[in-house]
């Protein structure tokens, strides 16, 4: 039974919840253990907050995931964890990541996390049936997630890293419904409704205009950011090249039918993940090294 409970929890998704240090880390204050405590409780809240609402897409969607040919095997679906332990579980999570964001000492990060569960049950109970605004609020998701993030540690974002986020997310969510339309096929709707609404060339095409609109919004945050800091060479721009080739990569992962389960395939490509470590490095000096 633990194991099902574990599995439930979809400790692979907890990778999203790194987005809390993306706001402190490009302040600059990761070196500083103080933040390290509030990011890592940040990060915590997020993931039983996180895992509490995943339990409760499960319930809700427990008779059309029995059609799925993957999602019927998870636990719920499959029995191995009853609906009624489910709930309990579900909800002790959720709450439990509200009140663990109370310790971080600032209590608009609960009001973050609070928004969080809203949008995402929102998302499972109506929202996913409409078309676009599915995928807007599956991007909100990962909006609030750097949010939170910025909140907790007290450090402001800047404009153009909110764009940064909501375009990269949206980029994200809507490759994901490519990837599903291109392997579902024509059975596609019987699993979510709105692949019925959207067309391959569709959704290719707003993968195009959200990859663009981020690409564009990194490089001005980065020039931004370079031009605040005052560095003496030029790593915040450097940093652009390693993300412009992921998104490259990233297409063609899509164009490959890759793409289905976005977790996966970051943790599985390695190109992409060297991409990420260049990237990282990069700005990692541009915000650390003068």
């Amino acid at each position: 039974m633990m194991r099902s409970l574990l599995k439930e929890a979809r400790p692979k998704q907890w990778f999203k919840n790194v987005l809390v240090f993306a706001a402190p880390g490009a302040a600059g204050v990761l070196d500083d253990g103080h933040y390290i405590r509030i990011a890592l409780l940040t990060f915590v809240a997020f993931c039983l907050v996180s895992s509490g609402t995943y339990y409760w897409n499960d319930i809700l969607d427990v008779d059309s995931d029995r059609q799925h040919p993957k999602k019927r095997c998870r636990p719920i679906a499959s029995g191995a964890v009853p609906i009624g332990i489910a709930r309990v579980v579900g909800t002790v999570l959720i709450f439990g990541g509200i009140a663990i964001g109370l310790t971080t000492g600032h209590p608009k990060t609960s009001l973050i996390l609070v928004l969080y569960v809203v949008l995402t049950l929102s998302y499972s109970i109506k929202l996913k049936h409409v078309a676009v605004v599915d995928l807007v609020a599956v991007a909100g998701g990962f909006v609030l997630r750097a949010i939170g993030g910025a909140i907790a540690a007290g450090k402001p974002m800047s404009t153009w890293f909110v764009l940064v986020t909501t375009f990269g997310s949206l980029f994200i969510v809507t490759g994901k419904r490519y990837a599903e339309l291109i392997e579902m096929g024509e059975e596609a709707g019987t699993t979510r409704a709105t692949l019925e609404t959207y067309s391959i060339a569709y959704l290719r095409m707003l993968l195009g205009i959200s990859a663009g609109a981020t690409l564009l919004a990194y490089c001005q945050w980065a020039f931004d950011t370079a031009e605040l800091a005052g560095s003496t060479f030029p790593y915040y721009e450097l940093s652009i090249v390693p993300v412009l080739t992921a998104l490259l990569r990233y297409l063609l992962i899509l164009e490959q039918g890759r793409g289905g389960a976005p977790e996966e395939v970051f943790i599985g490509d390695r190109p992409l993940q060297f991409f990420g470590v260049i990237w990282f490095v990069l700005f990692g000096l541009g915000v650390y090294v003068r």
